[in-house]
């Protein structure tokens, strides 16, 4: 049964280690990035839900008997719309901080707020 669902475990892997990159680096660039692979392995089990053995695509034909469900793609067709709307606005964010402090390290910018020297 594992063997058979292995892409759902390669799925798996890849949010977790986007989840592990957004726990365990003060980079704010980096947990950009973390936040996306973690978003990507989201989308991906999403659409392999949608998908049926021998299934075709949801167009009516003759000769076609089973269809893979259409709704998880459009789903996350939104949800790809969000994600970039939201890696946008955090690289935004990011470069802001940046400007303002010297630096895009967490701890950094949190010592320098607390000491006083930010913005």
């Amino acid at each position: 049964m594992i063997a058979t669902h292995y892409v759902y475990w390669t799925f798996f892997a890849l949010m977790l280690i986007g989840l592990y990159v957004v726990i365990s680096h003060g980079n704010l660039i980096k947990k950009l990035i973390g936040l996306s692979l973690f978003q990507v392995g989201v989308f991906l089990f999403y659409i392999g839900l949608g998908k049926r053995d021998h299934g075709s695509a949801p167009i009516i034909a003759k000769d076609v008997g089973t269809y893979s469900h259409p709704l998880p793609q459009v789903l996350i067709l939104t949800a790809i719309v969000v994600g970039v709307a939201t890696l946008a606005v955090g690289l935004a964010l990011a470069v802001r901080i940046f400007e303002a402090y010297g630096t895009v390290e967490e701890d950094e910018v949190l010592e320098r707020d607390d000491d006083g020297e930010g913005p």
